[in-house]
């Protein structure tokens, strides 16, 4: 089997959660690359978002998760970025359904609303769920127009 590459990113509220789902995905098999942060302590989050959709953009790393407290932070950082669709998932049927309709390629968690092993499954069903493509190619092509 073919593992993805596996794109992190926190900033200081989501960088717990951030340690426990890297070392979940490395335990797994996945290649995980890490843009920080490295600390609890506080730090811009676009600093670190802003990186993480850039590689994923540019295929650097297949898929992307990103932490912050509230996760809306992250996501919006990422969404300014054109080829990246960023979810903002807090539970694990929103992940599933944003990589099977929407191609979400990046997921963004709210470190302070959910539990590592809430974490763990939303990780879980974004890395498990295909894009289901037909109707929904359509839908996610014309997210792209500006």
């Amino acid at each position: 089997m073919n593992m993805p590459s596996i794109a992190l990113a926190a900033d200081h509220a989501g960088f717990e959660l951030k340690e426990r789902i890297k070392t979940y995905l490395e335990q797994r098999g996945y290649t995980v690359v890490d843009y920080g942060t490295h600390s609890s302590d506080s730090v811009d989050y676009p600093d670190f978002a802003h990186p993480l959709a850039q590689a994923v953009e540019a295929g650097q790393q297949q898929l992307g998760f990103l932490f912050c407290g509230s996760a809306n932070g992250v996501s919006i950082a990422a969404n300014k970025h054109a080829g990246i669709r960023c979810a903002l998932c807090w539970m694990p049927e929103i992940a599933q359904l944003a990589r099977q309709h929407n191609n979400a390629n990046v997921c963004a968690m709210p470190a302070r609303y959910i539990s590592t092993d809430e974490a763990v499954e939303i990780a879980r069903q974004f890395l498990s769920t295909e894009f289901e493509g037909g109707r929904h190619q359509r839908r996610v092509e014309k997210i792209a127009i500006c």
